[in-house]
């Protein structure tokens, strides 16, 4: 069973539907013990980084998520999910994230405008088998105003660029986490959704 964390942020039914469309047995929780239990989980979210931290950490679903990490279950964040592993964010004011991944969540540059919305290229840094059967260079669907800045580069894998080169997605162990909506961007996004529900950390 694959755990879409629901803390009242994000576009949940998307996520939902397309696991689903791909035949995977899918449920939105809000229990910590439901995500703790679940074969592998997804960290989705759209909105403010301290609401959503804030909501994770009320609820106990902070602690539910550093014991999915731990025990080495796939964990797949998405957009502000993905955020949300970092160790802090300068988003309206300085907050801390889950630490899971060191590093800082930073405002895109206004050389382009921002938010930056719609399909941009991602550019791939290392081979990761989530990427498999998709082709270097693909476009994603993205909406954000927000970029993630890892400390440690080996965790890059893949960036784009919206007036400044940013990484895209990350990769460490058992987490993958994209900037970009997978569940937005069409049958090569839905390929890395099935390569997620069928991936072995």
């Amino acid at each position: 069973m694959i755990a879409v964390i629901d803390y009242g942020m994000g576009n949940l039914r998307s996520v939902h539907k397309a696991l689903e469309k791909l035949g995977f047995a899918v449920e939105v929780t809000s229990d910590p013990d439901t995500v703790v239990r679940a074969e592998r989980v997804v960290l989705p979210g759209v909105g403010a980084f301290a609401d959503a931290i804030k909501n994770l950490c009320s609820s106990g679903m902070n602690e539910a998520i550093y014991e999915v990490v731990r025990t080495g279950k796939p964990l797949l964040g998405i957009c502000l999910g993905l955020q949300l592993l970092f160790s802090e964010s300068e988003e309206d004011g300085l907050h801390r994230g889950l630490d899971i991944i060191p590093g800082r969540v930073t405002r895109l540059p206004a050389i382009e405008k921002v938010p930056h919305m719609g399909w941009n290229q991602v550019s791939y840094c290392q081979k990761v088998s989530l990427f498999d059967g998709i082709p270097d260079k693909s476009y994603f669907y993205f909406v954000h105003s927000y970029y993630v800045v890892p400390d440690n580069e080996e965790v890059k894998a893949a960036t784009s660029d919206h007036g400044v080169a940013f990484t895209c997605a990350v990769f460490k162990g058992n987490i993958f986490a994209t900037q970009f909506h997978p569940e937005k961007s069409s049958t090569l996004g839905l390929k890395l959704l099935k390569n997620f529900g069928e991936w072995r950390s």
